[in-house]
């Protein structure tokens, strides 16, 4: 017997509150300690003589209703934490709970069953679907694999996603090749919600399209995230973009979490020196602002991730580093207040309030 298709009411109602009242008090997702390690193998006998260390101790929590954004630079693990947390990529250590179940741990068919209540939306529209497949057939893989609905209902459901995410009906039988950048981004996006997830992680699903076509996207994802109830993680690179749908803001650097706050605490108040340099990249529109506008130029590339610096990994690049610095990983502490935490990981944060 299958399950059928069905939206979750109580999910769209507790969403609407949380966004009303702008407040967001339920844990849907707990990560504590993430550690992915790969192996860097040499030799004839491939023998491992060091490691990647992509994401090295990555700790925060994701409110059910809300959109955290994940920031850095390319390279950094932004990608990696989040196919980790749905553990597409299997993680060397720490614990990943979604729904208080420990994912890490779980057993096969147990994780196949979770996988129906979060999904991913891949950042190459062009690569992330089968080029074989109709895209009747790349929407509807997700409800057979989980055996949700008979062909009928698959039909209906896929013809409904398609209208939700702007897309003719009719096209189902077309060929992705058929299709433009945004319209294949918005079939994977019709795909990952497939199921009725309750969690998705957007793997930088606008970096890949023209910038007419992005702002499209974006509002969609937050419209859909109004609607169904949805909570993200939010990878990208466009630093505006992400002050846009975010609710809270992560800043990543070499496989760390640096700073963590919400959206306009971290836009309007950073405090690692880390983010006052991406931030201050962001073009301003006034010209006359931007014309007085102090970018902060780093010095240097970014660390090796198989050998990164000792202390803060910061401070190779940073103009206010010190001995301690270069000694003692910064503690990552709260520098803001019990209603609004502001957690930043450096160790000279007091002197940027």
């Amino acid at each position: 017997m299958t399950d059928t298709i069905v939206t979750n009411p109580d999910t769209m109602q507790q969403a609407a509150v949380n966004q009303a009242s702008g407040k967001f008090d339920q844990v849907l997702v707990h990560v504590d300690g993430l550690v992915k390690y790969f192996p860097i193998k040499r030799g004839v006998l491939r023998k491992t003589v060091g490691h990647i260390k992509a994401v090295d101790g990555v700790s925060f929590d994701i409110y059910k209703g809300e959109t955290l954004g994940l920031v850095g630079e390319s390279g950094c693990g932004k990608s990696t934490a989040g196919r980790s947390i749905l553990q597409l990529e299997v993680p060397t250590a720490g614990s990943v709970e979604f729904a208080g179940r420990e994912l890490t741990t779980m057993g096969r068919n147990d994780l196949r069953r979770a996988r129906r209540h979060m999904q991913m939306i891949f950042q190459d529209p062009y690569a992330s679907l089968n080029p074989r497949m109709t895209v009747g057939s790349i929407i509807s893989e997700p409800l057979v694999i989980h055996g949700l609905g008979d062909s009928a209902d698959r039909k209906e459901r896929v013809q409904e996603l398609l209208r939700v995410v702007g897309l003719n009906p009719y096209f189902v039988n077309r060929y992705p090749h058929e299709f433009s950048g945004g319209q294949r981004q918005r079939i994977g996006v019709a795909r990952a919600l497939a199921t009725n997830p309750s969690f998705i992680v957007a793997d930088e699903p606008i970096s890949a399209l023209d910038v007419s076509i992005q702002a499209q996207v974006v509002n969609m994802l937050d419209d859909l995230k109004s609607e169904l109830g949805l909570t993200y993680l939010f990878i990208a690179h466009d630093l505006s973009m992400v002050r846009y749908i975010s609710d809270r803001v992560a800043v990543m650097y070499l496989g760390r979490i640096v700073e963590l706050s919400t959206r306009d605490e971290v836009y309007d108040h950073p405090l690692h020196p880390y983010s006052q340099a991406l931030l201050s990249a962001i073009p301003v529109p006034d010209p006359d602002k931007e014309a007085r506008r102090q970018r902060i130029i780093l010095e240097g590339d970014v660390p090796s991730p198989a050998n990164p610096p000792t202390g803060c990994r910061f401070h190779p690049r940073c103009a206010y580093a010190t001995e301690v610095c270069r000694e003692v990983d910064p503690e990552f502490r709260n520098m803001g207040t019990t209603a609004v935490p502001h957690m930043v990981a450096c160790h000279h944060a007091e002197q940027f309030m």
